[in-house]
């Protein structure tokens, strides 16, 4: 995993975004923690959460179409029994946004409270939705606003689109503010940045994609074979091959070749990303509490 981790992650806009985030943190009431439900653990920015500590927060594990759905339980249940609340959310369909405004009123019915005891009845809840790159805050956000009159947030399946902090209202008395997506200085895990790599939070144009691939496919033959097999049509004796023999098989199969029959194996694995972050292999968690 050395190329992932030995690339810049903290280029200048993402110190910036930093400094903006912790500014703006005085004007939210509670922050909105965006996780991939495919990979919890590694898409939980430990710099976010050590600059929004004071603030209320619920945990959205975004993307959980995508996901595995007996583990994205057990992730909730493991958030639970950290006195966290986690609301698995889909942000192409909307499924979960109901529960995710419950839970944020549950965790500010204090405050609530104390607004309405001071004559603020129906102050708007303000949130700052926060996340690494690519985890689905736009969409999020597009799924929330009300009437389309504030506008929309911009939606692209590559990160770093979100470039600066945005206010949207939203129905049933919520504000949120949106913010670009931030990784942080060094990746301790490789792992880390290695999942995050798989699911799109880094841009693949400053990594080795075929490698990239090939350990993608390692793993879910470790954790999912038979989705592996299915889709691209391998038998059990796959189960043996290294990544790149992996990649290399799938190029064939598919008829990806370059002049002299070889096989295309940037183009397989291209197309091997691009099926797992598009769910083309079924409901898939790479990480477990």
């Amino acid at each position: 995993m050395s190329e992932v981790q030995s690339v810049q992650w903290f280029p200048g806009h993402m110190a910036k975004t930093r400094r903006k985030i912790s500014e703006d943190l005085k004007l939210v009431d509670i922050v909105a923690e965006l996780l991939d439900a495919r990979v919890p653990k590694s898409s939980a920015n430990p710099v976010l959460r050590e600059i929004t500590r004071d603030k209320p927060r619920v945990v959205v594990l975004n993307k959980s179409d995508l996901a595995d759905q007996k583990r994205t339980a057990q992730w909730v249940a493991f958030y639970k029994k950290n006195s966290l609340q986690a609301v698995p959310v889909e942000s192409k369909t909307g499924r979960g946004l109901p529960a995710l405004y419950q839970a944020i009123r549950q965790e500010l019915q204090d405050q609530i409270a104390g607004w309405e005891r001071k004559g603020m009845v129906g102050r708007p809840i303000r949130i700052m939705v926060l996340g690494v790159p690519n985890v689905g805050k736009s969409s999020i956000i597009n799924r929330l606003i009300s009437g389309g009159n504030a506008g929309k947030a911009e939606v692209k399946d590559k990160p770093g689109v979100t470039r600066q902090n945005r206010w949207f209202t939203v129905g049933k008395g919520f504000e949120l503010l949106d913010t670009p997506g931030v990784l942080w200085p060094k990746f301790e895990d490789p792992i880390v940045g290695e999942h995050l790599a798989f699911t799109g939070a880094v841009k693949d144009e400053i990594l080795d994609i075929e490698g990239l691939a090939g350990r993608l496919l390692e793993l879910l033959v470790k954790l999912y074979p038979q989705a592996v097999f299915n889709r691209y049509k391998l038998n059990v004796a796959a189960e043996k091959l290294k990544g790149y023999e992996l990649l290399k098989v799938i190029g064939r199969k598919r008829g990806m070749l370059i002049s002299g029959g070889e096989i295309d194996t940037e183009r397989a694995a291209i197309a091997v990303l691009d099926e797992f972050r598009g769910g083309k292999l079924g409901p898939i968690t790479l990480e477990w509490p």
